[in-house]
């Protein structure tokens, strides 16, 4: 059996860390700045992000582009000649065209390499929901699952994966086309935040409103708690955009507090979400009910 190499991309938002310990390649996006075309290494410091949102903070529209075909063709290429399957967990099609692009990419490749399995896999979600899955694939690939039954193990994982998130504003993501919401939760009227989750088909949507930045955070802790089941056994990743150290610690206790999770990892949202959700952002991620809100039902 030949074995398994999980392939992410640049939205995934894990650390070269994190991808080192379960042996998880990705495929780079870019960022677009003044004309300037930058592929979105994950591999960036706090001191690197911190100008990155500055420059947003400062009015600057950074756009992004999906993987680059020419992109997807190097990456699968090396493992398949290395005598790797391969099993793509991508990021929400909702949010990018990226997995749709592996798709057509592996069918291909399944004729050129008649003896391997290419997979692509929609993760649904974004950031490090989809970075989340990615590591839950890689697992599942250690354990001597086949391609097949990685694939399908993420297919069905991903109804699982809670997400909850705080924006200053939903500006951003509006001008960037990523959320579905009414008008009524656009602007930042008296303070008020909204909450998003990645629905049952992946659509990033603002659900509710909380008063205040230290009400937001409230808010999504008591999502997560009342959605997790088996807290105690679980890792709560949590990914935020240069928000101050202040903050991060204060949500990160009242995670560790609240929820009676095994830990919380503290990760940055990386460029290419970064671009669109804008500066300080909070997501917090974790497995539980199944998710079953649809945008298309509201």
């Amino acid at each position: 059996m030949r074995p398994v190499k999980v392939i992410t991309d640049s939205c995934s938002d894990l650390t070269p860390e994190l991808m080192e310990k379960y042996n998880i390649d990705y495929a780079q996006m870019n960022t677009v700045f003044e004309g300037k075309t930058t592929p979105a290494d994950l591999a960036w410091t706090r001191e690197q992000a911190h100008a990155f949102y500055d420059l947003i903070r400062a009015g600057n529209r950074v756009t992004t582009t999906q993987v680059p075909v020419e992109e997807f063709q190097r990456v699968f290429r090396k493992y398949l000649d290395e005598g790797y399957d391969i099993v793509y967990v991508g990021c929400s099609s909702k949010q990018s065209g990226s997995v749709n692009t592996a798709e057509v990419l592996s069918r291909k490749l399944r004729e050129e390499y008649p003896d391997a399995s290419v997979y692509s896999v929609d993760s649904l979600h974004a950031s490090t929901g989809e970075g989340v899955l990615a590591i839950e694939a890689a697992k599942a690939a250690a354990e001597g699952k086949t391609a097949a039954e990685v694939a399908s193990f993420v297919k069905e994982r991903r109804k699982y994966l809670n997400q909850f998130v705080t924006v200053h504003s939903l500006d951003a993501l509006k001008r960037a086309g990523r959320v579905k919401a009414s008008s009524a939760f656009f602007g930042n009227l008296m303070g008020v935040k909204p909450i998003l989750i990645a629905d049952a088909d992946g659509e990033q949507t603002a659900i509710k409103k909380a008063k205040g930045r230290a009400g937001s955070f409230r808010e999504i802790v008591a999502l997560l708690k009342d959605t997790m089941t088996s807290p105690e056994e679980q890792t709560v990743y949590f990914s935020h955009s240069d928000c101050s150290d202040e903050e991060v610690e204060t949500l990160k206790k009242m995670v560790l507090e609240e929820t009676g999770c095994k830990d919380v990892y503290v990760g940055l949202i990386g460029p290419i979400i970064g671009a669109s959700i804008g500066p300080d952002a909070v997501a917090l991620f974790g497995f539980g009910r199944e998710i079953t809100y649809r945008v298309s039902e509201h």
